[in-house]
């Protein structure tokens, strides 16, 4: 029944990975709509970075291949990608709606853990430090290739925008002058105890499915 548990086993990273985009999306709502992702960079970076990292090392610990974290990844992306044709096809224009680009830092995760030799204490390290730095540069760069922020959140309102979260001029300079830069620094900080806690929680999957197999 080998290939039923691996069947299993990447059915379960796909379920968690769209759920997890969910809560991306659901962790500020705003983050996804070109207005916020610029305005908002740093909480952006932050809220991606430790959304990926803490499911992609989880599922890249529990199958112990490199290259899990690059597929979940891109079922996040797809997912997303699935969404942001859902509002272009109600009218509003591709750019309304960025895609966070997550699989080019699961991909240094995964070549982390696959140049240490599956080590796992080097993936949560030197991985979640990579996560965090790489993932606001990539980002930025996917940002500066739309079309004005400003221009499409007033343009194209989302209907289901609370009045308090309503597009606001950025003060550029004001908070911080290098959003990529803090984001980065910050990304990379939290990233490796968010990694860590993923890696933790593999471990208490292994533990729940040890006392449950006492019962087959």
């Amino acid at each position: 029944m080998v290939w039923l548990r691996r069947t299993t086993h990447y059915l379960f990273i796909v379920v968690v990975a769209v759920n997890s985009t969910l809560l991306t999306i659901n962790a500020g709502d705003y983050i996804f709509y070109t207005d916020w992702a610029w305005t908002s960079f740093v909480v952006f970076s932050i809220s991606q970075s430790t959304m990926l990292v803490v499911g992609a090392i989880y599922y890249m610990l529990f199958t112990g291949v490199p290259g899990t974290a690059t597929y979940y990844a891109t079922i996040m992306t797809i997912y997303t990608w699935v969404a942001k044709g859902a509002w272009f096809a109600l009218g509003y224009p591709m750019d309304f709606i960025t895609v966070p680009i997550w699989i080019p830092s699961a991909m240094l995760l995964d070549l982390t853990y696959w140049a240490t030799r599956r080590n796992k204490h080097a993936a949560i390290i030197i991985g979640g430090t990579l996560v965090g730095l790489s993932l606001p540069v990539f980002n930025m760069i996917n940002l500066l290739l739309i079309r004005d922020p400003l221009e499409m959140a007033f343009k194209y309102p989302r209907p289901t925008l609370p009045p308090y979260m309503t597009p606001i001029e950025p003060q550029v300079g004001k908070f911080y002058n290098s959003p990529v830069a803090l984001g980065s620094g910050a990304g990379a900080v939290l990233s490796v105890p968010i990694a860590a806690l993923g890696a933790k929680l593999n471990t208490w999957t292994y533990r729940w499915m040890a006392a449950w197999s006492k019962w087959d």
